[in-house]
């Protein structure tokens, strides 16, 4: 058998070697018979000077001269043998493509932001003023309407200059320039085997720049041309196309362009460095002058206006536009995470492509909520440093500070591994430097961003002290976020808390109160508030332990009381009962299909939100809950545009039904309890909704252990928002309930926001309320029972179901009127582990460390 595999495999060889002598002997035949034909030509060709008047061997050397031109340009543009390199096509000629920014639109129609690598959005020839093309085309190529994209005459004129006067002026008119801007012939495309050579490099080049020069001028009129050159050319500063310019450097659009600022503009294109107007103002002033002069000599300007003009300073509005210019900046670098797939999978480009992108953020509600953000910050900041004082707030679970924390950090930064890389093996050289005063950008509330002379040490333990937040609006009915606000400042911190993994403290209940409704319990139903214990593995110690949770106020009433009292006070007994009554597995299971995208351990504490989740999943989850059930999956996007106005992409409408309608309808009333039950967490809401009678209101409170993690959850018929209040690292927090606990920090940021909105004329359509069932097997002693008081001495009335406080009563603001002491203290939550100094987010972003 291999031998004759053996033998076939040498047939095949010796076929192969017989074909290549085939093939080389053809190719010599050929070039043989190119060579006996070129030999013949030349010798015709000798023959018709011989014997022949000057005058017509004149005229045979010129047909011949532009008949070898013709050959060569032909040469280039196919790239002969390789030699001259590739050109773009007629498809792309008439298909270019350049860079553009996207621009995204909030729902009411405002341009909140851009993405781009290049700053450029197109303009169209009819928008940008007259004066503008009258100036560009006085000063770049006087005789643009009439030369066929090369102007040979120009060509001469500037050789002569060159010659006579030994000034190099340009020749290339405004079509040769956009064949190099556009289709980056000098970059992009190579010049071939012959480009190799010094001179020849440049003929190539500027010979593709005639030929695409002409076939732009065979593909569009003179006015696109026009146009697609204002677009593409480069003004400096990253002013990318006429639009672009004006924003930048006049804050003024095309349209309303005057002559001076057109003549500065335009005068910038022959070396955007030299005469730019922001690092050399004298250079710009004088080439804008030359500009104008060059339109009174076109009969464009009057000699009058030149006089006057040009003695006029060069008055700007400079601004350099930046990805991260605009408004909401959170929302808009979600929007870019949201899109990526999509992007890649259908071509697009989101820095390059011109999109169109039409969001859900509704530019007023995002105002609304940002000023809640950051009244309510302020305060929480203000009790956080008046609560410390001058101690450290890094402290574990026993309330001791931990070592080398802010050491930890500084490893953990740029800095810290570039001077490990210079000074290897040299500790006290790293510790000098980190500890070594220097210029730092850090955040004040009072004046934004602010430059101090610190150490990165100290600009660490700086920053490291301020509370963050995060906030969350939505439509149920639709998924569609009105607003997001990722955190205090987006140039101070760039991570984005809405998406930060934490514990959700008692918000989670909704999800065991959800489960139990859906195995046939009601609000009415009752349980007992009593002392709980089970048997739980604990995975960091990998054993068997008891586990014993406790209430916010650290006892158990003993009574039995309805399920809507249990939630209202966040009674902590009666939700991990329910938990192993339900299943916990039951419970992950309602939570995924409510919204929940997070991993979650199947363990009991999961009753009390042991497992992390982020602030948008969960306001997505308590969105079902007022949609009767029905889930929608956060949209963000609505529609997409291309740069040529077509839609590319229209946002998703699908909803199923995630709760039966019953247990929806149920679980409304238990958070409509939270609010009207005696002791229900989320009562201070009413100092700032209770003015809107026409709309009800529901919520729930969180406060993870030790008060890492405040939240507050608030539910209407038609917007539901969420809140998250803590420290960039767990271990950074408030000691008391009192200042740390969900109604505390996190509910007036939502308090204030359904303030403004509800406030709001313009958002009436958000007024609305539950309604009765629509199920007839819903009875009204399901939901509609006598309300529990409970004993004064175990009341937990106005805690948060995690905070850890004693009994703190509240005005309608939600302030404390009676304060307690520390002494006062219990504990809160026990048996949810939180020391972990894990940070919310990735290394800290500081400038400048």
């Amino acid at each position: 058998m291999s031998a004759i595999v053996n033998a076939q495999h040498g047939l095949k060889a010796l076929l192969s070697t017989n074909q290549h002598i085939t093939m080389r002997k053809k190719i010599v035949q050929g070039a043989k018979w190119c060579a006996t034909k070129l030999k013949a030509s030349w010798k015709w060709y000798k023959g018709l000077y011989a014997g022949r008047k000057w005058y017509f061997k004149s005229g045979v050397a010129l047909v011949s001269t532009f008949i070898a031109f013709l050959l060569y340009l032909g040469m280039v543009d196919i790239n002969f043998l390789w030699l001259f390199g590739k050109s773009p096509g007629w498809s792309t000629i008439n298909n270019p493509i350049s860079a553009q920014a996207s621009e995204i639109y909030s729902a009411d129609g405002k341009l909140i932001g851009k993405y781009f690598n290049e700053n450029r959005t197109p303009v169209a020839y009819a928008d940008v003023n007259p004066v503008f093309w009258n100036t560009l085309i006085d000063t770049e190529d006087e005789r643009f309407y009439s030369h066929w994209g090369v102007d040979p005459i120009g060509m001469f004129a500037a050789a002569k200059d060159a010659i006579t006067k030994g000034d190099g002026r340009g020749a290339s008119t405004i079509t040769q320039q956009l064949a190099k801007n556009l289709f980056r012939v000098r970059t992009e495309y190579s010049t071939g085997l012959l480009g190799k050579i010094p001179g020849i490099r440049m003929l190539i080049m500027k010979t593709k720049e005639w030929i695409i020069a002409t076939k732009l001028e065979m593909s569009y009129d003179k006015n696109t041309i026009l146009s697609m050159y204002a677009n593409t050319v480069d003004f400096g500063s990253s002013a990318y196309g006429i639009k672009t310019a004006c924003k930048t450097y006049f804050n003024t659009t095309p349209k309303d362009l005057r002559a001076e600022q057109a003549a500065t503009l335009v005068g910038m294109l022959k070396a955007t460095t030299t005469y730019n107007p922001i690092t050399h103002p004298e250079n710009s002033m004088k080439r804008r002058n030359t500009v104008l002069a060059n339109m009174v000599r076109r009969g464009h300007l009057t000699q009058e206006a030149f006089d006057t003009l040009s003695i006029k300073p060069i008055k700007l509005n400079f601004s350099v536009e930046t990805n991260y210019d605009g408004k909401a900046n959170y929302f808009r670098e979600a929007v870019a995470d949201y899109l990526k797939d999509w992007c890649e999978a259908n071509g697009y480009d989101l820095y390059t492509s011109g999109l169109k992108i039409y969001t859900t953020l509704d530019s007023r509600m995002q105002k609304y909520a940002e000023e809640a953000a950051t009244k309510q910050m302020r305060q929480v900041q203000q009790n956080f440093n008046n609560h410390w004082g001058k101690n450290d707030p890094w402290i574990d679970e026993r309330g001791r500070v931990i070592p080398d924390f802010i050491e930890g950090i500084a490893r953990k930064q740029p800095v810290y591994n570039w001077l490990l890389e210079k000074y290897p093996n040299q500790p006290d050289s790293i510790t000098y430097y980190l500890n070594k005063p220097h210029k730092v950008k850090l955040f004040d509330y009072a004046k934004g961003s602010i430059e101090m002379n610190i150490s990165t040490m100290d600009s660490i333990r700086y920053m490291v002290r301020f509370m963050h937040c995060a906030f969350v609006a939505m439509e149920p009915q639709t998924g569609a976020v009105k607003a997001w606000v990722g955190d205090i400042n987006f140039d101070s911190w760039k991570y984005d808390k809405v998406k930060a993994m934490r514990q959700p403290g008692s918000t989670f209940k909704l999800f065991v109160y959800t489960e139990a409704m859906n195995q046939g319990l009601t609000p009415c139903d009752k349980r007992r508030d009593e002392y709980i214990s089970m048997q739980v593995y604990d995975k960091k110690k990998q054993e068997v332990v008891t586990w014993t949770p406790s209430n916010a106020n650290g006892s158990f009433s003993g009574d039995s009381m309805p399920l809507k009292a249990a939630f209202a006070k966040s009674i902590n007994s009666v939700a991990v009962r329910l938990g192993q009554e339900m299943g916990i597995k039951r419970i992950i299971e309602t939570a995924e299909k409510m919204g929940i995208k997070s991993t979650l351990e199947d363990a009991p504490s999961l009753a009390l939100g042991s497992s992390d989740v982020n602030l948008l999943e969960l306001t997505n989850a308590y969105c079902t809950i007022a949609n009767d059930g029905m889930h929608h999956d956060p949209v963000l996007v609505t529609r997409i545009e291309d740069k040529d106005g077509h839609e590319v992409y229209l946002g998703p409408a699908a909803t199923e039904q995630a709760v039966p309608y019953k247990s929806a309808f149920l679980v409304q009333q238990l958070l409509m309890g939270g609010m009207r039950e005696p002791g229900g967490t989320s009562q201070s809401l009413w100092g700032y909704v209770s003015n809107f009678r026409d709309t009800d209101f529901g919520g729930k409170t969180g406060t993870s252990n030790n008060h890492s993690d405040a939240w507050f959850m608030g539910v209407t018929p038609k917007l539901v928002v969420g809140a998250w209040v803590g420290g960039e690292y767990r271990s950074i927090h408030f000691r008391t309930g009192a200042l740390g606990q969900g109604s505390r920090t996190a509910l007036p940021i939502c308090g204030y926001f359904l303030q403004s909105v509800l406030g709001d004329p313009a958002f009436k359509q958000y007024h609305s309320k539950f309604g009765k069932p629509r199920d007839a097997d819903i009875t009204r002693d399901m939901y509609l029972c006598a309300s529990y008081y409970s004993h004064a001495k175990n009341d937990t009335t106005e805690t948060d179901s995690a905070g850890g406080g004693g009994l703190i009563i509240l005005d309608g603001n939600g302030n404390p009127i009676k304060e307690i002491t520390p002494g006062d203290l219990v504990p809160s939550e026990p048996g949810i582990d939180k020391r972990k100094i894990k940070p919310t987010e990735q290394p800290l972003n500081l400038d400048e460390l």
